[in-house]
């Protein structure tokens, strides 16, 4: 039986070192200092290259969108292109750029509209009613991306909106309706509408 346990521990001995050189040549293998471990490394450069020319392709056009474009940005266009003469009948649509004064019809008579200041995503003006002497008034400002103000003339007054933007006003009888919507370019867009 003593011949068995020396055996026992003669095929245990050369079991732990048969394991113990399969454990540092799998380590070896896998990333040792020999001429093996650099065609592994390259293998890795090589995929992480790939890998990280696959996370910047994606990147680079989303960056580029969020990022401000160098090129100017395009006029706004109108229907009736910057022609205030196109106003004087209570419907038009035009550009403005500067301060201009516009001659109009309300339902509570004559009225003037004085645009007092255009700039990038800003605009004010001042709708006067009436003789400068005892007439009434109505204006307001809008400023920021997507604003705009809203006036709405009926026979007895006149209301204002300024906030968002919103849709072109709608024809509605016995109402004229101002509206102004600044752009980015520092061009507005004046609408008069009137049923």
């Amino acid at each position: 039986m003593a011949r068995l346990t020396t055996a026992g521990r003669t095929g245990r001995l050369t079991g732990s070192a048969l394991l113990a050189t399969l454990t540092l040549l799998t380590v070896a293998g896998c990333g040792g200092s020999g001429d093996d471990s650099g065609g592994a490394t390259a293998g890795a450069s090589t995929t992480e290259s790939a890998d990280s020319r696959a996370d910047s392709t994606p990147e680079s056009p989303s960056a580029s969108a969020s990022s401000p474009s160098p090129s100017p940005s395009p006029k706004v266009t109108a229907a009736d292109g910057t022609d205030t003469g196109a106003c004087a009948d209570g419907n038009c649509e035009i550009a403005v750029s500067k301060p201009v004064t516009i001659h109009f019809k309300i339902p509570a008579g004559p009225a003037k509209l004085s645009v007092t200041k255009v700039g990038k995503n800003e605009v004010g003006y001042k709708v006067t009613q009436g003789t400068s002497t005892n007439g009434s008034s109505a204006g307001g400002t809008a400023s920021g991306e997507g604003s705009g103000c809203t006036t709405f003339f009926y026979a007895n007054g006149s209301g204002t909106q300024c906030g968002g933007a919103g849709e072109p006003p709608a024809k509605e009888a016995g109402t004229v309706a101002l509206q102004l919507v600044p752009g980015p370019d520092g061009t507005a867009i004046l609408r008069l509408v009137s049923a």
